[in-house]
């Protein structure tokens, strides 16, 4: 894309009309990879029906080459409208379910950034034959905080973010915001992996709503259409074979490895819990009044676990997690444990890997088909339970 000289700024050939941003406090976030370290700042982290609810389908065009040079318009709350006068070719997210759908999307090639490369599960497509993100290649947003000079660096065509996530989450300011989108790209994003932070008192959107809303922003209805397609049989099918057991579920992060307490994290409508919605698990911890971290919950131990007994955990980490690290760091400790070892989960070892927060349409059908396997292994083997090359053909755009 090239860049114009306008009013004495520097912008992007891309229109930025959107409407106000509406932003408030500073709120701070903080979570954990995969060897227990702590990161602080991109907020993931302590703190339906077929199609993800429901869908829209808003005016938008089928598929077109990224070059054509038409002028189109795209909207999304919290940003209002934006104009473009061509498909973004660069572009930058900050979490991985927003990056997740650029990928699906056939939009890899111009990924240019990520705030937290762990939280972002690209060891997913090594499934996928003909689909991979370098995150070596990708610039770090979040480096002890995060920055405006970096997205002057990076120079993308938008960022598809939303905007208060980054003055509510890493703390910038209404000009912060509204600088960047006026001398660098446009903001496109709305925050949907939780629906518990008070900051956010503006339209929700489930994985599927803002998956289309992206597919709007790249003009990649077909790719879309093939994805919820697919999602409906995916889901479908699951559904089907469900048992008639209703399990409750807690689902929690460890606040150390090896685990001796844990963050809550309720499994509500935001996009992290989908599949524990998809397999119509009760929560364990909503039904025993815990709050859930990222709402000023704080941490619980292995006595109020086991006041709670659910009938299986679900251990969220960030990272790539291998069943060996997490049956050795996570389940054998518990298992080893005085208190922990009591727990109906632990004894009925219905102790499973929960996943990572960020999941697009991708990283959800893996994780899908993770907790399914590891809540219900009789009912589901371990054979895929959805077709990897009908996924790679969908995003490689041979469907």
């Amino acid at each position: 894309m090239t860049r114009d000289t306008q009013d004495g700024s520097t912008r992007r050939r891309f229109l930025k009309a959107g409407t106000g941003l509406a932003v408030s406090g500073a709120l701070a976030g903080c979570g954990q990879d995969g060897a227990g370290s702590t990161a602080t700042g991109d907020g993931g982290d302590p703190t339906s029906s077929a199609r993800d609810e429901s869908t829209t389908g808003e005016g938008t065009d089928a598929a077109t080459e990224s070059a054509s040079g038409e002028s189109y318009a795209v909207s999304m709350e919290p940003v209002g409208t934006v104009e473009l006068d061509g498909v973004p070719e660069s572009w930058v997210p900050f979490t991985g379910d927003y990056a997740d759908m650029g990928v699906a999307l056939g939009q890899a090639d111009g990924l240019e950034a990520i705030g937290v490369p762990e939280r972002f599960g690209t060891h997913y497509y090594e499934e996928l034959p003909d689909v991979s993100v370098d995150k070596e290649s990708l610039t770090t947003l979040y480096q002890e905080g995060t920055g405006k000079e970096i997205f002057y660096e990076i120079g993308a065509d938008v960022h598809v973010v939303d905007p208060n996530f980054m003055s509510n989450r890493l703390q910038w300011s209404r000009s912060d915001v509204e600088e960047v989108r006026r001398n660098v790209a446009p903001f496109f994003g709305n925050t949907i992996f939780t629906r518990v932070y008070d900051w956010h008192d503006y339209q929700h959107y489930s994985l599927y709503e803002a998956f289309e809303k992206v597919a709007q922003l790249f003009r990649q209805q077909e790719r879309y259409d093939a994805f919820a397609n697919l999602n409906e049989e995916v889901t479908a099918s699951i559904r089907e074979n469900l048992p008639d057991e209703s399990l409750d579920v807690a689902l929690l992060y460890p606040a150390s490895i090896p685990p001796e307490s844990f963050y809550p994290y309720l499994i509500g409508e935001g996009t992290a819990s989908k599949q524990w919605r998809t397999l119509n698990v009760g929560d364990a911890l909503a039904k025993n009044g815990i709050a859930d971290a990222q709402a000023g919950g704080g941490t619980i131990d292995f006595e109020t676990l086991l006041d709670i007994d659910p009938d299986a955990i679900a251990v969220r980490i960030q990272g790539n997690i291998t069943e060996e690290y997490f049956r050795e760091n996570v389940v054998r400790p518990l298992q080893q444990h005085d208190v922990a070892s009591q727990l109906t989960a632990v004894q009925n070892d219905r102790v499973v890997y929960g996943g990572l927060t960020y999941q697009g349409p991708i990283i959800y059908l893996f994780q899908l088909e993770m907790a399914a396997q590891g809540l219900y292994p009789e009912a589901f083997g371990d054979e895929p339970l959805f077709d990897r090359r009908r996924v790679n053909d969908i995003v490689t755009g041979d469907f």
